[in-house]
């Protein structure tokens, strides 16, 4: 956690636009972090945050098993917004009547503002479009709130207590589909909270050089190195605090794409230089990763035998206290919380051993990817580096379906190559989050030069994203899909059909596995 001059705190009740919340506040250069909604109220207030922003949720207020929050959260020491459920639970807590609507209200709505002049939509239009996604209401507010805003459908749309700085909007202003939700956002932070917007990409890396130096003091650290922007970023960082005193340590394991160990070993030798040391470990991780399909189970035989390599590492650099990893906010939440499910388990995360002898050193652990670029930026990294494609800690061992084996590597090296230099080639890689091929663990029939051929069906990959939470498959135009294809069936031996992935996330994940 940061040491912040400003501190929003998001209290999560499961909403599917929490991770939205955090990005927009963040957005508006205001520190945030999602804590649990079973929050205790002491340490909450041991944060000093300047305002509680209470999420959106599945759960009805009134049902006995809904989540809840502290009532003590709404006594008027901090400034309070509540969205959608949020607002319910804040009406319910403090005497209102919460019941479910006769009529639904999903997708657009038109806001009536019945006060102009209130904090949160002052300058604003008195007639906007929002988005609304609730089946309940609040029907009548609670003692010392006025109804400040409606729709057709929500007599109470927005209400507010003043006196106790507490609001509460039935809309989603986190949302894209509400376009004035931006600003209702930053009134809340600066008009309301009295934020200043001081959390700026500078302030980061000053705050993090700081309390890297306090946490490492004499001690050395060890660098988990992939040649990723997320590694990338947090060595540097880490670099700056503490200089000769981190060894970066990039494993070949053999799971890399093509060119990238010769890639990784140039950039930080030569042009960064940083202490870099290389493993060969491809076999070692190619005999563990034998017979086995499961992706859980590949990411955790990955995460431990990385932190096998470290260990020995470390023992032949000497004594070693901190091992960097470039763990990324959307990891921790993946992985798992009180209320996210685990939807997968990130090598770093939750495949780490327990009996792991270092102490870990995360710099980039509340961060979302643009927000990564833009500390890499500051940092003075080069834009082919910071802007390099996202790839997943176990490397290609999740973009083959099924057992890992050296043939099935060599596939789907080559025909991602192909992918990748051909988006490039195009001008799309600025344009899309993220492309890459997969390998599928089925056959099928084609015919190759008048032949019966049984081979590999290969998956193409590309999605639109801002911070991988959520992604739209990329649009691609036909005529580079078609290139791809051609190109990979005629230069890759194995392969006989191309595939292209058109689901979102969700309801699928970015990789496959």
């Amino acid at each position: 956690m940061l040491g912040a001059r400003d501190l929003v705190l998001i209290i999560d009740f499961g909403g599917q636009y929490t991770q939205l919340i955090a990005r927009r506040v963040r957005e508006a250069r205001v520190y945030c972090e999602i804590i649990p909604y079973s929050t205790p109220l002491s340490e909450i207030k041991s944060r000093n945050p300047k305002g509680l922003i209470l999420s959106g949720g599945p759960a009805s207020v009134y049902l006995p098993d809904a989540p809840k929050c502290d009532p003590g959260l709404l006594q008027g020491e901090l400034p309070v917004l509540g969205i959608c459920y949020g607002m319910q639970l804040m009406a319910y807590l403090l005497g209102g009547k919460v019941k479910r609507g006769e009529k639904r209200e999903y997708g657009l709505a038109w806001l009536q503002v019945v006060d102009s002049e209130d904090p949160l939509f002052r300058g604003l239009p008195t007639e906007m479009q929002v988005w609304m996604s609730h089946g309940d209401l609040v029907e009548e507010v609670p003692p010392g709130f006025s109804v400040i805003a409606s729709t057709s459908d929500t007599p109470v749309a927005a209400m507010v207590d003043h006196g106790h700085r507490l609001y509460g909007v039935q809309f989603h202003p986190e949302v894209h589909h509400t376009p004035r939700g931006k600003e209702i956002l930053e009134h809340f932070l600066y008009d309301v909270c009295g934020c200043q917007g001081d959390w700026t990409p500078k302030s980061f890396i000053e705050e993090q050089v700081r309390e890297i130096r306090q946490t490492v003091g004499r001690g050395r650290v060890i660098g988990a190195l992939s040649g990723g922007v997320d590694s990338a970023v947090a060595a540097t960082l880490v670099h700056r605090a503490v200089g000769d005193q981190l060894t970066c340590i990039f494993v070949d394991h053999g799971l890399l794409r093509k060119g990238e160990k010769e890639q990784v070993e140039n950039f930080f030798k030569e042009k960064v230089g940083l202490s870099l040391v290389t493993v060969d470990a491809r076999e070692r991780f190619l005999k563990k990763l034998k017979g086995v399909a499961d992706p859980e189970q590949k990411r955790r035989i990955i995460g431990h035998e990385f932190i096998r390599v470290f260990e020995e590492e470390a023992a032949r650099l000497g004594e070693v206290e901190f091992l960097l990893q470039g763990t990324l906010y959307p990891d921790v939440i993946e992985s798992g919380s009180q209320t996210a499910a685990v939807i997968k388990t990130h090598h770093n995360v939750g495949g780490l051993p327990e009996n792991l002898k270092f102490r870990l050193i995360e710099p980039l652990r509340w961060l979302f990817k643009d927000e990564v670029r833009r500390v890499g930026l500051e940092l003075g990294l080069p834009e082919e580096l910071v802007w390099r494609q996202p790839f997943p800690g176990p490397g290609l061992a999740v973009r083959i379906l099924g057992e890992v084996t050296e043939e099935k590597l060599e596939i789907v090296r080559e025909a991602d190559w192909i992918v990748r230099e051909e988006i490039t080639r195009a001008g799309f890689d600025r344009q899309v989050w993220q492309f890459f091929a997969v390998l599928l663990p089925i056959r099928s029939v084609g015919v190759m030069g008048d032949e019966r051929t049984y081979a590999h069906p290969v998956v193409v990959r590309a999605v639109t994203s801002e911070d991988a939470m959520t992604a739209d498959w990329a649009r691609l135009p036909h005529e580079l899909l078609a290139r791809i294809s051609t190109r990979i069936v005629n230069e890759v031996a194995g392969v006989n059909r191309v595939l292209y992935d058109i689901t979102s996330k969700p309801p699928a994940t970015i990789e496959w596995e």
